[in-house]
């Protein structure tokens, strides 16, 4: 085999064999094109559109509009298509943060068709594993996310994150993301509600169960700032 050749199928090969573990790693350094690696790929896979969901994610972040969307898009037509195949829980969860997604892209022209489609994938998420965790996670984004006059509520979104979070603490051998961000929109929902105690403590477990995780230590990082003004 020729080297090119070699040096190819070892890429190929790494970038299929992305898991969830590294995907997250990435994610909270912001590596963007170690996310766009682990996005690629042949085979359509969880692990391969969580990438993409991701990437997605960090490139809003980052003010990138374009990859964004683009990483948006991916992750969508991968889900989909994975649904299609085997609608379980986790695909569909996914599938209905990244239509969430969406429709923050573009509330107005998305609003009306991706929120619908978000509704409908965690309904049957929900249906199939009513106590999974990143389903209830999912919920708890939407509620807080969702305006009132549309049924969304950010007391419902805290209790949902609970919810998530007691979910979190059983064993998990395959598809484990989402400990560290219960807590960080519990502890959002608690700063809405105006308990900055309880949302700071959020943050500071959801440290400690990943140092790394960038977004609780730039919310405690904002406190503090604002406490020093």
């Amino acid at each position: 085999m020729k080297p090119l050749l070699i040096a190819l199928t070892l890429l190929t090969t790494a970038v299929q064999a992305a898991s969830i573990e590294q995907i997250d790693a990435a994610a909270n350094r912001m590596q963007l094109t170690q996310l766009t690696d682990y996005a690629k790929g042949t085979e359509v896979s969880y692990p391969q559109a969580y990438a993409q969901y991701r990437l997605a994610v960090i490139s809003q972040v980052a003010g990138n509009a374009e990859q964004f969307s683009a990483a948006l898009q991916q992750a969508r037509q991968t889900l989909e298509q994975l649904t299609a195949q085997q609608p379980d829980a986790e695909n569909l969860a996914l599938l209905s943060s990244v239509y969430g997604l969406m429709i923050s892209e573009s509330p107005l022209k998305n609003g009306t068709k991706y929120g619908k489609k978000a509704a409908e994938a965690l309904a049957k998420a929900e249906q199939l594993a009513p106590d999974n965790p990143r389903v209830l996670l999912v919920k708890a984004i939407s509620a807080f996310n969702t305006p009132a006059v549309f049924g969304g509520s950010k007391t419902a979104a805290a209790e949902l994150a609970s919810q998530a979070i007691t979910q979190f603490s059983q064993p998990c051998t395959q598809i484990c993301w989402g400990q560290e961000e219960a807590y960080t929109w519990r502890g959002l929902a608690s700063m809405d509600a105006g308990n900055k105690e309880a949302a700071v403590a959020d943050w500071q477990q959801a440290l400690q169960l990943n140092p790394d995780y960038g977004w609780a230590r730039f919310l405690l990082e904002q406190q503090q700032r604002y406490r020093q003004n």
